[in-house]
């Protein structure tokens, strides 16, 4: 695998960008509250969001995970390190570069494995402004990387699946992601992961059983492998074996671990940074391009929509559980079920900030395997800006929410 040096071919840096894509004047704030019901007992006192568990929940998207880079940087200049971080898919390796880092190098590693998988493909066009041109040119660069690959990253094998022995990866896959196992050992501390100073939690399917698994570093030891498996897409990547198994990308199931994070951890305040890659909102496709595009967008986020809708539903549940307990007179029940339901009923606060990309008018549906230089930067920005514009408008939009069960709240940053 050949490295090529950032420095000679970085075009534009992502924090001029980042500097450029914030001058544009503020959207007006629409936060989203979750609706919260009453309850009878006392209620309990919520941390302050600033002193709460702090999660970093990163969605798979390919291409557009650059965006995710940007949220890291961003949340480390306002002194937001997360202390667990959960990702699918191409979320999976930036946790991965998150939580096999310290702090203070995070950056910089996940500055240079980003240069590195987008440093195949130099044409830029010359009006980044004019939409047409631009489209036209993400679509060579899509076409380019579909030909040749993504350097560090995947590589089109020699001779096709048609080729290679039934059962063997060649078989299975198009690309070989050889490259990505050993990007993944020179730009990530697994000794460090598997020390736990930052929790990681990385999701994959179990090709057999159908069933999502969470490969979590407070209950195994981590490698490679467990990242690779969390982002092997099929057709295109093969299957990864772990330990007699055999697993495909996790976002097969779902492309969000929210869920997993939300009913692991019941009882610590949560201040969850869900960064998701896919918007479910958009506008009705005019042309069969746009149509694929939009077709992606809602299969990928409608997980997400189900996972935070489903959790709201439980946290209510749970109010009405204590209220009924609570209501109880002293002597009325078993001891051992209503301690037992006691347990179940107990509830954290939490707050899930949903910061979303929101794609330009050149992208197509390509976008998650567009791994061209100059989009990877625009997409840092776009990141990194969302952060800036959430921090700025931080107290107003954490005042309205509820001091107990589940707020959902979203900056609004609109196009």
């Amino acid at each position: 695998m050949t490295e090529t040096s950032p420095k000679t071919v970085a075009k534009k840096s992502p924090r001029r960008a980042a500097a450029a894509h914030s001058t544009s004047p503020a959207p007006a704030v629409t936060p989203v509250v979750a609706p919260a019901s009453t309850r009878s007992a006392p209620t309990p006192v919520a941390k302050p969001w600033r002193e709460r568990t702090r999660v970093l929940v990163l969605q798979g998207g390919g291409a557009l995970g650059s965006y995710q880079a940007g949220v890291c940087e961003g949340l480390s200049r306002q002194a937001m390190d997360p202390s667990w971080v959960a990702g699918v898919s191409i979320g999976a390796i930036n946790a991965a570069l998150i939580a096999g880092n310290p702090p203070e190098r995070r950056g910089e590693q996940m500055r240079l494995f980003w240069e590195q998988i987008s440093s195949g493909y130099f044409f830029s066009p010359l009006g980044a402004d004019a939409t047409f041109g631009r489209s036209f040119v993400n679509q060579l660069s899509a076409a380019y990387i579909s030909a040749f690959g993504a350097p560090g990253f995947f590589k089109p094998r020699v001779l096709g699946p048609m080729w290679a022995a039934p059962e063997t990866a060649g078989a299975l896959s198009i690309y070989d992601t050889t490259p990505l196992r050993a990007t993944l050992e020179h730009f990530v501390d697994f000794d460090r992961i598997n020390g736990c100073e930052t929790r990681l939690s990385v999701g994959a399917v179990d090709i057999e059983t159908g069933n999502n698994i969470l490969f979590d570093n407070t209950k195994m030891k981590i490698g490679p492998e467990h990242i690779m498996a969390s982002g092997a897409l099929p057709p295109g990547f093969p299957p990864v074996w772990i330990d007699g198994r055999a697993y495909w990308d996790g976002g097969l199931v779902s492309n969000t671990p929210l869920e997993f994070v939300l009913n692991d951890e019941v009882r610590e305040d949560l201040l969850i940074f869900q960064v998701d890659l896919f918007n479910a909102r958009g506008p009705m496709p005019r042309n069969l391009i746009e149509a694929d595009e939009r077709e992606k967008d809602i299969r990928f986020s409608s997980r997400t929509r189900l996972n935070t809708d489903a959790n709201l539903k439980i946290h209510r549940i749970k109010r009405a559980l204590q209220r009924l307990i609570d209501s109880l007179p002293p002597g009325h029940g078993d001891e051992d079920d209503l301690e037992m339901l006691r347990d179940a009923a107990q509830e954290n606060a939490v707050a899930v900030v949903q910061l979303v990309y929101r794609k330009r008018a050149y992208e197509g549906g390509s976008k998650d395997y567009e791994f061209s230089r100059q989009t990877m930067v625009e997409h840092w920005a776009g990141g990194l800006a969302d952060v800036e514009h959430c921090f700025a408008h931080a107290d107003a939009l954490f005042a309205s929410a509820p001091r107990t069960g589940v707020a959902v709240i979203d900056p609004g940053l609109h196009d």
